[in-house]
């Protein structure tokens, strides 16, 4: 399987292409308007992921839930990952970098163990006690505000291809070329508006106003759009 990628010849290769995550998720709704009628649910994957999520869901009218996954750190360097884990414990790690890095398989258990426990508070914090929903059969959009390795979007798609979708779609505003070419192992679209080549990659380049998202902005956001409710 490798997905169809739907990218922006005019956005290639640009930095500071969207205003911010808000204008990002209403330039992806007007690209999967297609999917408008049909049998949709978003995830949107924390944190960065939720503002984009949120407006494709609100402008599309589709049911909206959340994806949980979280990076494994690199010793030393927390912003950076070794790969991710998602909720249900699956680990997709990026081998070339350990690889390089001379981590053991050892010292990737141990980072990982907390993880664990980490995706657990999380999914309590973003989404309360709201049941797993129905994937089978449905068309999943999963969003997030960029693609920088690949591998955390992975374990989202792997995680939902085990409840038997019709289709996975991944939205996001922008990629760099390598990640996105991996995750079309995994996935059947694509949506990448600004899909970036070379060797350095953040996806804050392309927005004029980015910055990382709290745990409490998250929860503010989800209480705005009545997705928890405070109580």
């Amino acid at each position: 399987m490798t997905a169809t990628i739907i990218d922006d010849r005019k956005l290639r290769n640009k930095s500071f292409v969207f205003q911010d995550r808000e204008d990002a998720g209403i330039y992806l709704a007007l690209t999967l308007e297609r999917f408008k009628g049909k049998d949709v649910l978003v995830f949107a994957i924390p944190s960065g992921g939720v503002p984009v999520g949120l407006v494709i869901a609100s402008h599309l009218e589709f049911p909206f839930d959340l994806l949980i996954k979280r990076k494994i750190p690199i010793p030393g360097n927390p912003e950076a990952g070794l790969g991710a884990m998602n909720l249900e414990g699956d680990i997709i790690l990026n081998d070339r970098l350990i690889s390089m890095l001379g981590i053991s398989i050892e010292d990737i258990q141990k980072l990982a163990e907390p993880i664990k426990a980490e995706l657990q508070t999380r999914n309590l914090i973003f989404r309360g006690d709201r049941p797993w929903p129905e994937i089978n059969g449905k068309i999943i959009i999963l969003a997030d505000d960029g693609l920088a390795s690949g591998y955390t979007m992975i374990t989202a798609a792997r995680m939902v291809r085990r409840y038997d979708p019709e289709e996975i779609v991944v939205a996001v505003p922008t990629g760099a070329a390598d990640a996105v070419k991996l995750l079309a192992k995994e996935v059947d679209i694509i949506y990448c508006p600004n899909i970036r080549e070379g060797y350095s990659f953040a996806v804050a380049d392309a927005y004029r106003d980015w910055y990382d998202l709290s745990k409490e902005e998250v929860v503010d956001l989800l209480m705005k759009h009545n997705f928890l409710t405070g109580d």
